[in-house]
């Protein structure tokens, strides 16, 4: 232990003389503080400044009767006859809402007002409906598209999807959207829940939208059939007055097409969704006398001859 404390003392002994022994030059800078170095005499600074390669390229004639101790008095010049200072960024009044507006268009260019080149709205087809949050953990409102279609529910059936688990279970809902103005369409959508299916399968058929040919009676100009799948349906024009006699998904069609005086029948199978589709795919295959008469290049009035 003794041999082990001596080893210690001589080896800190050895160190101190060591840099006693360092020849130290000190390097004093102006406005510096300098401290004896090791308890020594000699005094070494505390900055060590990083100087230039060749001090004497470099121009110091400008500080040479400059005195950064002295008073340099503050002499702003006079302002000009007339002016009237700016009011604070308190004082102004409040701007409005086209005011901020105006402004950023000014800055940024005219902002986008959610209508492509065609004029449709862009968020209509948008699988995606615009959703506002309703709280924490609350369940989210869809915003529902204004833009002069109704929605009439055909059919909502609960359907099953066999998994590795077991069945997963959800709802496919059939809708038929339409202006009662000659234009209708048919949307499919799945979902978990029975709303959110139904908004999907309006958005979709939104994309499916169809024009249906119609007279001055708002009837067909000529009688139609269609197929799709086992279903078929036949479509025959009806004198004023008649009404919309038909039944199950084809007199939806027809009421959200328009259509006020019309027969219709389903003559095979019961199908909603293939009816529904059968229905459109008559519809597409009429035509007004007008595009006929224009094709055959002849006038309307011999059509008849």
């Amino acid at each position: 232990m003794a041999s082990t404390a001596s080893i210690a003392a001589l080896s800190s002994f050895s160190s101190l003389s060591l840099c006693r022994s360092l020849p130290l030059k000190p390097r004093v800078l102006r406005n510096s503080t300098s401290v004896p170095l090791f308890g020594s005499s000699k005094l070494f600074s505390l900055f060590h400044p990083v100087r230039a390669g060749n001090d004497k390229d470099i121009d110091t004639s400008f500080f040479d009767n400059f005195d950064p101790n002295a008073d340099v008095p503050f002499d702003p010049p006079t302002p000009p006859e007339g002016y009237v200072p700016p009011p604070s960024f308190d004082e102004l009044p409040p701007e409005t809402e086209e005011e901020i507006s105006t402004a950023y268009e000014e800055i940024y260019g005219p902002a986008y007002s959610g209508v492509s080149v065609l004029g449709n709205d862009v968020y209509v087809m948008d699988a995606h409906l615009k959703k506002s949050s309703g709280g924490f953990l609350g369940r989210r409102k869809k915003e529902k598209p204004n833009d002069g279609f109704e929605e009439r529910v055909v059919q909502v059936r609960r359907v099953t999807k066999v998994v590795k688990g077991g069945k997963k279970l959800s709802f496919r809902a059939i809708v038929v959207v339409g202006d009662k103005n000659g234009q209708v369409g048919i949307g499919v959508g799945k979902a978990k829940e029975v709303v959110d299916a139904i908004a999907k399968s309006a958005t979709n058929a939104r994309r499916n939208i169809v024009t249906v040919p119609m007279t001055k009676y708002s009837t067909f100009p000529h009688r139609s059939d269609g197929d799709y799948g086992a279903a078929k349906v036949m479509l025959r024009p009806a004198s004023p007055g008649t009404g919309v006699i038909a039944g199950g998904a084809v007199r939806i069609v027809l009421e959200m097409a328009g259509v006020a005086n019309a027969l219709g029948k389903q003559l095979r199978s019961k199908n909603a969704l293939n009816n529904a589709r059968a229905t459109v795919v008559a519809i597409q295959k009429m035509r007004q006398f007008r595009d006929v008469a224009r094709e055959r290049g002849i006038p309307m009035e011999e059509l008849w001859k």
